[in-house]
């Protein structure tokens, strides 16, 4: 397993990492596996967002989603990876998975995670942006899950990301639409009345509509293939994939 713990998010005037935003996850990233803990929602949501990846990235590549590594050949790479809730799966299920996160404390938990668990994984502290300049070499797959809303330039950021693509690739993205709606249950409801988030998560002021973002895309050269809602049902306590975006959403877009 490789990582670093040096940030490479180049030193000029673009970029999309918000410092505030860095700092506010690096207080929490020892509890990112814990199930029970302040990243609690995304171990209830995970599960419906891993099946959707899968199923999408089947799909477009002509895999069969029943194979015990369908995801094989392909190289990925996960944003804003966290602990790894993500590019753990995506490993297991056979991708070649490079994670990056410009929180140093985050890329930490999730090497300390994966290493007795034996996931060859690239963690690497660092941005989009940053891994652009660096010439890497572009993705199949590329993941931006529940990371847009948090960074300093969502414009800036989805340009980067899609430039990391390659052609005949795919982008993942899934965040928090802004709609009144979304203020009252993912905001309000969320950080100060169920308690599921700390409070100031989120920045309802950051969030971001479905059109904006594939706007985004278009601009950057891809196309939105697939729009979905992500659904919670506070009866049963579940999370499912359906049509309603308002609140949750995720995007499926091809080069």
């Amino acid at each position: 397993m490789t990582g670093t713990g040096a940030n490479e998010a180049p030193q000029t005037g673009k970029t999309t990492i918000d410092p505030s935003e860095v700092e506010k996850f690096s207080a929490i990233a020892d509890e990112w596996w814990d199930p029970f803990g302040k990243f609690k929602p995304l171990h209830k949501f995970n599960p419906v967002r891993l099946a959707y990846i899968r199923d999408a990235a089947c799909a477009h590549f002509g895999r069969d989603r029943r194979a015990k590594a369908p995801l094989e050949g392909l190289r990925l790479l996960d944003v804003g990876c966290g602990g790894g809730l993500v590019a753990e799966p995506m490993r297991r299920l056979g991708a070649e998975v490079v994670a990056i996160d410009a929180a140093e404390r985050n890329i930490k938990t999730a090497l300390a995670h994966a290493a007795p668990l034996g996931l060859e994984i690239d963690y690497r502290c660092t941005s989009v942006e940053a891994l652009a300049a660096g010439g890497e070499p572009p993705f199949d797959i590329v993941l931006n899950l529940e990371v847009v809303e948090h960074v300093a330039d969502p414009g800036l950021f989805l340009e980067e990301a899609a430039g990391l693509v390659k052609p005949g690739g795919m982008m993942v993205m899934a965040t928090i639409n802004r709609t009144l709606k979304a203020l009252a249950l993912a905001k309000i409801g969320a950080e100060y009345i169920l308690r599921w988030l700390p409070a100031g998560t989120h920045d309802p002021r950051k969030f971001v509509k479905p059109e904006d973002a594939k706007a985004a895309l278009t601009r950057a050269g891809m196309t939105v293939a697939a729009e979905a809602g992500a659904e919670y049902n506070p009866l049963m306590d579940i999370w499912r994939i359906g049509e309603d975006t308002s609140v949750n959403y995720m995007l499926t877009a091809v080069k």
